[in-house]
This record gives structure tokens, C-alpha cells and sequence, in this order.
């Protein structure tokens, strides 16, 4: 879209404005992190949770997780060990470290609130440009350009006519975001909360709904006769890649009480049998998981890779040829 104004084109951008809020108000998901008494904590929760990670995952865990944390400092008063196996199977875990980073740094720098201020939520450790505007906006109703896949998504072929938006944010989709987002800052949240849901539910990438786009008269995509991307969508792999084997690795160690030793993450399902039985049998629950990480088709090189990556990102500690979650 032309970022110069006229009349006629601030005319089409408000009436896109106004499709896609009423459709929101009638169509969007009953979100806890959306109700009216929720608090700008739990909305920082939601939005490290959510990237990546679909809303049916995250809902359980979030919920025990303000559960047992209610306030920044009840999670900054919590080891690491506590905060990994809080997060579950969410997967990305260096994101809990991140949360637990940001809220010791609120319970320290804050007296224990979630900033206000973009500025410093933006400072605060592990919390980069897209969820320091989410926070202020979702959380604060503040007027920031908030740019996620979604939204890149729909504004792409709505108003570019482009099948998909390009694998990485560019500056140009970030100035076309800044330029249709509304002036009014009421219109400026509801827009970028509307818009959001709006590609998540209805503007997919694989399988869009263009019959029930609140703008599909509008959407340029559409208009061109909805050609096909560029480039194909790429899935994110995760069978035999080293997140599954770093992922079977942490669903060990969070089951265990007791380090587990080093040569059992590293073993395969030909010689489990031998090196667990030279040794005390670890709890079921730990011998289940260690199972499924045996399973796991990969060469042993693989599994150090995995392992020494857990290491290094602080995810897990070694000593003595055991290893742990952090403490």
C-alpha cells in the first residue's frame, strides 16, 4: 500500500480497519490473557509462551503457572530446576529461563510490577522488539506497531497481494504495518488484536478461509486472483533433528529427582539394556523417558551435539559424569 495520503485511501484503510474489529468482536477466541481482569503479568506469560507454540498447548501450562506463580516475584524466587519442569513440553525451554530472568529483573528493578514504560520492558533481559509492543499494547493499551507471523501474513496479501510475507521480517513489511495501523490508540489495540486473530483463524498460510474474510473484497491477494507464494512455506522439521533428541533429553531430566548419569543420555536402544543394568534402576517414570530417547534413531554423535548443547545454553549442568537440570 501507498504510504501517501488521500482522502480515498485513508476512506478503503478505515473501512478495513472497521471490517476486521467487527469481525474480532464476533468471531475471536475466549482467551484467558484477553479477559477484562487480567494483569500485564499474565499477558508477559501468554506472550512468551505463545511463540511458537500453539494457543492449545500453552493454555494448560499457563494456567499452572500462574497458578503456582501469580506475581513476578513468586517466579523470581524459583530455581531454574523448578521453572523447566513448570514450562513441560512447551518446547524452545531457554524461553522459561528468559521469563525467569525478566521477572527476577521486575521483582529487583520494578517493586515486582510488569513496566509500563516500552522502554523498559524492552530492556528487560530475554524480552526483544515484538513482545515488548505486545506487552505495552495487550497489557497497557498503548499504540505500538506489533508485527507476528499472523499479522505479517494478513497484511502481506491484503494490502501487497502477496501469498505469503517473506521468511524474515523485512524493513518494508514493518513500515506498511506502521503505516495502516490506526492513529486512534483504542482503534490502534483493537487493530492489532483483530488483525492477529484474523490470520491465525481465517488468513492461514496453508488453507486460508477467503470466503469468510471480513475484507475479502478488499484484499488485493484476492484481487490478483489469489497467486500462488513465491516461495513454498517451509514446516519446521523436528523428527531426527537435534531439538527432538535435546527435547527427549530435558523430558529425562525434568522427570528426575536424582542426576542422571551421562552415559545414559548418550546410549542407544542396542546397549540400554546392558548399561542399565550395571547400575541402580533409576524411578519408572525416568526409565520410560529414557526409553523414548533410546528409540530415537540418531547417531551417537548427534546425541553428544544435543547434550553439549544443553550445557552451553544453561539448561542443564554436569558434574562428575552426571547431569541435572540447573539448580
Amino acid at each position: 500500500m501507498n504510504s501517501s495520503r488521500t482522502p480515498a485511501r485513508d476512506e478503503r484503510l478505515h473501512g478495513t480497519h472497521a471490517a476486521v474489529i467487527e469481525w474480532y468482536r464476533r468471531a475471536s477466541r475466549d482467551l484467558p490473557w484477553r479477559a477484562p481482569e487480567r494483569t500485564p503479568w499474565q499477558v508477559l506469560v501468554s506472550e512468551i509462551m505463545l511463540q511458537q507454540t500453539p494457543v492449545g498447548r500453552v493454555l494448560p501450562v499457563w494456567r499452572r503457572w500462574l497458578e503456582q506463580w501469580p506475581e513476578p516475584g513468586d517466579l523470581a524466587a524459583a530455581s531454574p530446576a523448578e521453572v523447566l519442569r513448570a514450562w513441560d513440553r512447551l518446547g524452545y525451554p531457554r524461553r522459561a529461563l528468559r521469563l525467569h530472568a525478566a521477572a527476577q529483573n521486575i521483582a529487583a528493578e520494578h517493586d515486582g510490577r510488569v513496566p509500563e514504560d516500552h522502554a523498559q520492558l524492552l530492556a528487560l533481559p530475554g524480552i526483544g522488539a515484538y513482545t515488548a509492543a505486545a506487552v505495552a499494547v495487550f497489557a497497557f493499551g498503548q499504540r505500538h506497531t506489533v508485527v507476528d507471523t499472523n499479522i505479517r501474513r494478513v497484511e502481506a496479501r491484503v494490502f501487497s497481494g502477496r501469498a505469503l510475507p517473506s521468511r524474515s521480517l523485512t524493513a518494508a513489511e514493518t513500515r506498511l504495518a506502521q503505516d495502516v495501523l490506526p492513529q486512534d490508540i483504542a482503534e490502534s489495540v483493537a487493530w492489532n488484536q483483530a488483525v492477529m486473530e484474523l490470520g491465525a483463524l481465517i488468513c492461514t498460510a496453508r488453507s486460508p478461509r477467503c470466503d469468510e474474510c471480513p475484507v475479502r473484497r478488499d484484499c488485493a491477494w484476492v484481487a490478483a486472483g489469489s497467486p500462488p507464494a513465491q516461495e513454498t512455506p517451509r514446516g519446521q522439521l523436528w523428527h531426527g533433528t537435534d531439538r527432538q533428541v535435546r527435547g527427549a533429553m530435558m523430558a529425562v531430566l525434568r522427570a528426575a529427582d536424582e542426576p542422571v548419569r551421562a552415559q545414559l543420555l548418550l546410549t542407544d536402544l542396542a546397549g540400554s539394556e546392558q548399561i542399565a543394568g550395571e547400575h541402580a534402576a533409576p524411578p519408572a517414570v525416568v526409565i520410560e523417558r529414557l526409553g523414548a530417547l533410546w528409540r530415537l534413531p540418531v547417531p551417537a554423535e548427534q546425541r553428544e551435539r544435543a547434550l553439549n548443547g544443553l550445557l552451553a545454553d544453561g539448561l542443564a549442568t554436569s558434574d562428575d559424569g552426571a547431569v541435572s537440570l540447573p539448580g
